[in-house]
């Protein structure tokens, strides 16, 4: 099992900027891929950005690339996404998740995390 903790959501303003992060315990030998997702109300969750452990390699939607910065520190088995230039509609929930090396491709995880409120004010 993996467990895996976010903190760092909040309220800021539009334009501003946070950093959320994803603390992983337990086996994380066995994933190689985190990743955030999130969920405003009414809307299906949906995919944000991915690391791999490994590599380095990156994912980003469409939506947040030039303005999220998704890293990692293996040392301390904790992830960040780094938010610029917020805008009212990247307002959500936002959902770490976990898993193994195909998921960079079908953005199918194995673990996830219980989330961490983020508001925009417009």
């Amino acid at each position: 099992q993996v467990q895996l903790v976010e903190s760092g959501g909040g309220l800021v303003q539009t334009g501003g900027s946070l950093r959320l992060s994803c603390a992983a315990s337990g086996r994380t030998f066995s994933t190689a891929i985190m990743a955030w997702f999130r969920q405003a109300p009414g809307n299906e969750r949906g995919f944000v950005a991915a690391i791999n452990w490994i590599n380095d390699n990156t994912d980003y939607a469409d939506s947040v690339k030039g303005r999220f910065i998704i890293s990692r520190n293996n040392a301390k088995n904790t992830v960040y996404l780094q938010m610029n230039s917020l805008k009212p509609e990247d307002a959500a929930v936002y959902y770490c998740a976990a898993g193994p090396p195909r998921a960079i491709a079908t953005r199918e995880y194995d673990y996830w995390g219980r989330g961490t409120q983020v508001t925009v004010s417009s």
